[in-house]
């Protein structure tokens, strides 16, 4: 092997920890060739993942913990391959500690969100990964954190780098969530998780309530808020919040909430505010 080769390899081996993934057009910014991956393949220093993706390989006797593979594919995107890839909403509120319990009744899913490549649903995972455009806030990533720097249950071979995970931080992830409804999430799920939001921050919901593109989830939160009355609503500037114009719709035979005019399932609209603003 030539001299040139021998230090490309290197620095393919001191960028990417064994159990992360690149895929090619990284290796070819690398320097490195199509013909010099199949032979880092057939030698082991690679392993193919799926086509045009491929993983260095744990060290003979360490493993990794499969329902935690979504975590080593986001921390390969984040922090080798320098996508703009960040872990989002629901997904977001669970690893910060806000989803207590499992919705037996669905997939499990993690949602990221940003720039991702396509090959990303292609990857096998035990967890199903939805890929969302960043709607609410565009490339504003206000409220993206570093949160971390260990993944439960990824074992050794893995938590050695200690790099933390780019993810919304609650408020911001609340957000998101709430996005999701009422076709890809619903009330009664999200309003569990909102019943248990009570150390969010006022000032940074501030600062994304008024970033958020969307009237809808503006509209949404404050329904959920006013539901909960959690100490740290009552320091929200609530008109200096656009709330827009016009009545929306959003669930087939709702209740329209008189506040926000949204329609609502039934049970989020309190009966004496509905009277009140009759």
């Amino acid at each position: 092997m030539s001299q040139q080769r021998k230090r490309r390899l290197k620095n393919l081996l001191d960028k990417v920890p064994p159990g992360y993934m690149v895929d090619t057009p990284w290796l070819r910014a690398q320097g490195i060739n199509p013909k010099s991956i199949h032979d880092y393949v057939s030698r082991g220093w690679l392993e193919r993942v799926v086509r045009g993706v491929y993983c260095r390989p744990l060290p003979e006797g360490a493993q990794s913990t499969p329902g935690n593979a979504w975590a080593i594919a986001l921390l390969s995107l984040q922090r080798i391959m320098n996508y703009g890839t960040y872990l989002g909403g629901e997904s977001a509120l669970d690893l910060a500690g806000h989803v207590h319990y499992l919705d037996l009744g669905a997939a499990r899913r993690v949602h990221f969100y940003g720039s991702a490549p396509s090959w990303l649903k292609r990857l096998p995972m035990l967890r199903q990964i939805v890929l969302h455009r960043d709607r609410l806030f565009g490339d504003d990533l206000t409220g993206v954190v570093d949160v971390g720097p260990d993944i439960e249950g990824a074992g050794p071979a893995i938590n050695v780098w200690h790099w933390p995970v780019k993810a919304s931080s609650p408020e911001r992830a609340i957000l998101e969530a709430l996005d999701e409804l009422p076709n890809r999430a619903s009330f009664d799920h999200l309003d569990k998780i909102f019943e248990g939001l009570t150390t969010l921050r006022p000032k940074p919901l501030m600062t994304l309530l008024l970033r958020c593109r969307s009237v809808k989830v503006r509209r949404l939160f404050f329904v959920f808020s006013d539901r909960h009355r959690h100490p740290w609503s009552k320091h929200l500037e609530v008109s200096k919040i656009d709330f827009g114009s016009g009545p929306r719709a959003l669930v087939e035979d709702g209740k329209f909430h008189p506040a926000y005019r949204i329609y609502v399932p039934h049970a989020f609209v309190d009966e004496d505010e509905a009277r009140a603003n009759a």
